[in-house]
C-alpha cells in the first residue's frame, strides 16, 4: 500500500452561524489543505498517482472556495462551514474524482490557522 500527500491553499471568509462568540461574525483564514490518497499499486512507470493530477483536481475544487464567502454557497447555505465541515466536503468532492479501483481518498486535513486543523476520513474497519 502507498500513500501519497500533497497540500494546497485558499482564502476565504466564514461565519459559524449560532456560535456563542466571535466566530459568527464574518471573518476570514488563509486556509490550507492537506489531501491523501492510499494506492494499492504502481502504475507502468511506477507512480501511484501523478502529483500532478493530485494537485490539479484538488486546486480545482479549491478554487470554487477562493475568495468566497463560503456561507453563501450551496454546499454551505444549511451547514455551518467549520473546519470540520469543509474537511468533509472536500473528502466527498475530491472522492467522487479521484477514487478509482487502485487509488483512494483516505482523508483530508484543513487547517484555518497555523495551530488549528480538522480532520475527515472514513473508518474502514
Amino acid at each position: 500500500m502507498f500513500e501519497l500527500t500533497i497540500e494546497s491553499h485558499f482564502s476565504a471568509a466564514h461565519r459559524i452561524r449560532s456560535y456563542p462568540g466571535l466566530c459568527e461574525h464574518l471573518h476570514g483564514h488563509n486556509w490550507k489543505v492537506e489531501v491523501t490518497v492510499t494506492c494499492t499499486g504502481l502504475d507502468e512507470l511506477g507512480i501511484a498517482i501523478d502529483f500532478r493530477t493530485l494537485k490539479e483536481k484538488t486546486e480545482g475544487i479549491l478554487s470554487e472556495l477562493d475568495h468566497t464567502n463560503i456561507n453563501e454557497l450551496p454546499a454551505f447555505e444549511s451547514m455551518n462551514p467549520t473546519c470540520e465541515n469543509i474537511a468533509r466536503y472536500l473528502f466527498y468532492r475530491l472522492s467522487n474524482i479521484i477514487n478509482s479501483d487502485r487509488v483512494r481518498v483516505s482523508r483530508v486535513r484543513v487547517w484555518e490557522s497555523p495551530g488549528s486543523s480538522a480532520t475527515y476520513y472514513e473508518d474502514e474497519g
